[in-house]
């Protein structure tokens, strides 16, 4: 399997900030809402691209993070500890989706999504 980044986070503390910041840097426009309060879709007006979402903070910082698109989520946060790294969110499941975060060993926030 390939592991193409598919999906893009901007986590904040305040999201509609986040959101109007964005939307009169770049153009930004709402898509849709998520299946989490806060959490919208964002259409950057590029097509073929990953998703791209804002939403509020799922731990004590705001970050920005990547996916990558992986085929069992628990598993490959498994083999991520295996290696050095941590478990910073584990497996969460949201409609025909499952998502995890990791650090590696010096710290860096990646996400893993697979398609349920």
């Amino acid at each position: 399997m390939a592991h193409p980044v598919v999906h893009a986070e901007i986590r904040s503390a305040d999201p509609d900030k986040t959101r109007e910041f964005f939307a009169e840097l770049f153009g930004w426009k709402i898509a849709s809402e998520g299946a989490v309060p806060g959490y919208t879709f964002i259409d950057t007006g590029a097509e073929g691209g990953p998703y791209v979402a804002i939403s509020p903070r799922q731990s004590d910082e705001d970050e920005v993070l990547f996916f990558v698109a992986v085929e069992d989520v628990e598993a490959t946060l498994a083999r991520a500890e295996g290696l050095g790294g941590h478990i910073v969110q584990p497996t969460q499941h949201v409609p025909g989706t499952s998502f995890g975060v990791f650090a590696d060993a010096q710290g860096h926030k990646i996400g893993v999504a697979a398609t349920e």
